[in-house]
């Protein structure tokens, strides 16, 4: 009588104990380095913070190896290879329209202000283009400015990149190669070193982090760093919308709150941090000058058909692409002043 009591008591706690024992474990995709900030300082963050505000609900898994190139990260998250994945929507192109709007020149010096600005103008004008319907959004943002480093020659002059081999990745700082008078190589940032090393390329666009972090500065000897930036470059963070429907309402809403805007501001804060420390280890190896007012207002001529080109893309989609650029540049300036 005894142990039928003790083990209708132990079947009692194990049915109350059950609920509390379910959990939920997410996949995360990476093809970067552990050591990357966008990995360490940003991703892994974001699994903390899901887990804490979940209550131990919802767990994560980064993979320790790459499923793929970064190009296919994107369809990893819509055909349900990985739960979360991130990449740079250039890494596809012509697959995200909206995504000029926070690439375009001369947007501002914080990684923090843009990408925070990038995802209330996203939520608020460009999500109804669609773009992203297969997939669950956690974050959209961008590194910090992009800048101009070469490996030798004068800097001062408006023409200097004229013949000069740059390389580039993804999204719309080919065209602006192009546009200034330089040629783009192609390549993967994996493959700046050797294309520099090699005499493939004269020089990079790339903001201070990657430069840094990419061990590009014994190759490089000058840099310009450009008002408000050359150019940016857009990342997604998404979700297989199976597993997000999945989850039920309340858990959704906690994930909510700490993605979204929090998260793009994460992303924003960990590239200004990074630029911060990459500009200060160029110290005494390359000479880092500001793009004198000729030189930017030259440049800025000289885009106006790109910018012009990438409106029209939005435009295409159906979003009010001069309103969202206005929307984009004010909350810029709100970010900065917050």
């Amino acid at each position: 009588m005894l142990f039928k009591k003790l083990s209708l008591s132990a079947c009692a706690v194990m049915a109350l104990s059950a609920p509390a024992l379910a959990q939920t474990t997410l996949t995360v995709a990476n093809w970067l380095p552990p050591t990357h900030p966008l990995v360490s300082e940003v991703i892994v963050p974001m699994t903390e913070q899901i887990e804490e505000a979940t209550a131990g609900a919802v767990t994560a898994n980064i993979l320790p190896a790459p499923l793929g190139p970064p190009p296919a990260h994107y369809d990893f998250a819509v055909n349900g290879v990985a739960d979360i994945t991130f990449g740079v929507q250039g890494y596809s192109p012509g697959r995200f329209k909206t995504t000029n709007l926070a690439e375009m020149p001369f947007l501002g010096d914080s990684a923090e202000a843009v990408s925070v600005a990038y995802w209330r103008t996203w939520e608020e004008m460009l999500k109804p283009a669609g773009e992203y319907d297969e997939v669950k959004v956690l974050a959209v943002f961008t590194h910090g400015p992009g800048e101009i480093f070469v490996k030798e020659g004068d800097v001062s002059a408006t023409d200097f990149l004229d013949g000069k081999k740059m390389r580039v990745g993804g999204g719309i700082i080919q065209e602006i190669t192009t546009a200034l008078g330089a040629v783009p190589v192609e390549g993967p940032s994996s493959k700046a070193y050797e294309l520099l090393s090699q005499g493939v390329a004269d020089g990079i666009f790339f903001p201070y982090e990657s430069v840094n972090f990419f061990g590009l500065i014994p190759q490089l000897s000058e840099g310009i760093s450009v008002p408000g930036g050359l150019y940016n470059t857009s990342f997604y963070i998404v979700m297989n919308k199976a597993k997000w429907e999945s989850l039920s309402p309340e858990v959704q809403e906690q994930i909510d709150s700490v993605t979204g805007e929090s998260l793009a501001r994460l992303a924003g804060r960990m590239w200004d941090r990074a630029d911060a420390k990459g500009l200060e280890a160029m110290e005494g190896k390359i000479t880092v000058t500001s793009a004198t007012q000729e030189q930017a207002d030259a440049w800025t001529v000289a885009l106006e058909p790109i910018v012009e080109a990438k409106m029209a893309e939005i435009a295409s989609t159906g979003v009010d692409a001069d309103a969202a650029l206005a929307m984009m540049r004010e909350e810029i300036a709100r970010v900065e002043t917050e």
